[in-house]
């Protein structure tokens, strides 16, 4: 199993998170976004989008982080991390569609402005990380994980990355107690793996 990934990919860090603290042996594969190693058409094969992370899987391929995690909870059979009834399936999708709208469009967005240089307006999406971020310290109120219950699903994976780094985004976490702590339950799981920090934004002073 391989997983195509990039260190400064929080998508990608999700990826091989998540295959780390299920125990899945798996090779990994640094593609240079730099040097446009996305693009190329052997890597464009794997993924018409040109994104990371890829899942190879022995000839199946899979592309993106969500994807990825729901084919490796299926393929283990693993109910905790994603759970087969569907009060808990639809509350797991729910998050994973946070991760996708506004973790994307807020920290994740500025973070892309100061690691990558992105145009974004750094005073709106920093708005919509705060906005975001708060409706997940209140969700996380009297909860260990996202969904409830004493054991973490996808969807914590999904969130973890980009409000770990979203201090890099100029995005301080400071008021979000109960998101700190959840953080600090995520990197305290068995087989955690944390996502690389780079000094820019508020963490430039870290």
């Amino acid at each position: 199993m391989k997983l195509y990934y990039h260190p400064l990919s929080g998508h990608a860090h999700r990826a091989r998170l998540f295959l780390s603290l299920t125990g899945t042996p798996h090779e990994l594969v640094e593609v240079d976004l730099a040097k446009g190693a996305h693009k190329a058409p052997e890597f464009l094969a794997l993924n018409r989008f040109g994104q990371v992370p890829v899942l190879d899987d022995e000839g199946t391929v899979i592309a993106d982080s969500a994807a990825i995690m729901i084919y490796l909870s299926k393929k283990l059979g693993d109910t905790e991390w994603l759970p087969a009834d569907p009060v808990g399936a639809a509350a797991v999708q729910r998050w994973l569609s946070v991760a996708a709208g506004q973790i994307a469009f807020g920290p994740a967005a500025a973070r892309l402005i100061t690691v990558f240089g992105a145009g974004f307006n750094a005073d709106e999406v920093i708005g919509r990380a705060h906005a975001v971020i708060k409706d997940i310290d209140d969700e996380l109120a009297g909860r260990q994980w996202i969904i409830g219950g004493n054991h973490p699903t996808i969807a914590d994976v999904a969130l973890y990355s980009y409000i770990a780094r979203a201090p890099e985004g100029n995005v301080d976490l400071a008021p979000y107690a109960n998101v700190a702590a959840w953080l600090t339950r995520v990197e305290g799981l068995p087989g955690f793996v944390p996502f690389v920090q780079t000094p820019v934004g508020l963490a430039a002073a870290d």
